[in-house]
């Protein structure tokens, strides 16, 4: 009876964690961003504290979840996330991955889809943060670039959706391009969910046995060196380059999913 009770909570502590996620990205647009755009200046200042409301907001929502006892998390080596101007490669698993992340780095960039952009909850915060939008097809690496040289932590997840339970990670090599022509050093992420839940295509309903537990393992940084010719340029020009780090990061990222829970 206890267990069937913990269960029902969690299903409606989950609709609430939503609900509260969508009324605070409202209220940062509305009675956050506004005042926040009169009172710097600056639009370098502007967009480095819209990017801080993001983080303490995203913190708090994780805190949320933990306090209505739907998850526990481990962040390990965070320390590595205390620099400017990195490259942070993740798997992605779950959902609130990117809450996770962003709620770590007072200066966080992302790439959004251009519906994200457009939604009325995340629409404000998405621009006052100055995201980079990936609807631009054919400037998006070299925006990439340009923001990780400007100082932002640019966080992306190479697959470009959630990883499908039971599949393993298929990359994009657009993460790839940004590190291999910018000559950027690569951040990786390692996230698992023990058990597995908010994967690609499941009801945010479904709610597992029990709280699931969330690990953040910040890796050592990827030399992209490595990847390339003592030249600078990878065999055949940075498109082999690419494909190689690519490669890599398959398998790399393959690793964690083979000992995420299901």
């Amino acid at each position: 009876m206890l267990a069937r009770l913990n269960h029902l909570w969690r299903i409606l502590g989950t609709g609430l964690s939503f609900l509260a996620f969508g009324l605070g990205g409202l209220c940062l647009r509305v009675l956050v961003f506004p005042p926040l755009m009169l009172l710097a200046r600056s639009p370098v200042r502007r967009q480095r504290w819209a990017r801080r409301a993001i983080q303490l907001s995203f913190a708090a929502h994780i805190g949320l979840m933990h306090r209505l006892g739907l998850l526990t998390y481990d962040i390990r080596h965070q320390y590595r996330l205390n620099r400017q101007g990195l490259l942070i490669l993740a798997n992605h698993p779950t959902l609130i991955d990117v809450v996770f992340l962003v709620s770590l780095l007072p200066n966080a960039d992302c790439v959004v889809k251009s519906a994200v952009a457009r939604n009325p909850f995340m629409r404000g915060p998405v621009q006052a943060a100055g995201y980079v939008a990936n609807d631009d097809g054919a400037g998006l690496v070299d925006d990439c670039i340009a923001a990780v040289r400007a100082g932002g932590n640019l966080v992306i997840f190479p697959e470009g959706t959630r990883t499908a339970r039971g599949q393993a990670p298929r990359l994009q090599r657009g993460a790839a391009n940004i590190a291999v022509r910018g000559r950027i050093d690569v951040t990786p992420v390692r996230i698992s969910c023990t058990p597995m839940t908010l994967g690609k295509g499941e009801k945010w309903y479904r709610v597992p046995s029990r709280r699931f537990h969330v690990v953040l393992d910040v890796q050592e940084d990827l030399p992209i060196a490595q990847f390339l010719n003592e030249d600078g340029h990878g065999a055949g020009g940075d498109a082999a380059a690419a494909r190689r780090l690519t490669d890599f990061l398959t398998d790399y990222f393959a690793g964690e999913q083979s000992r995420a829970g299901t």
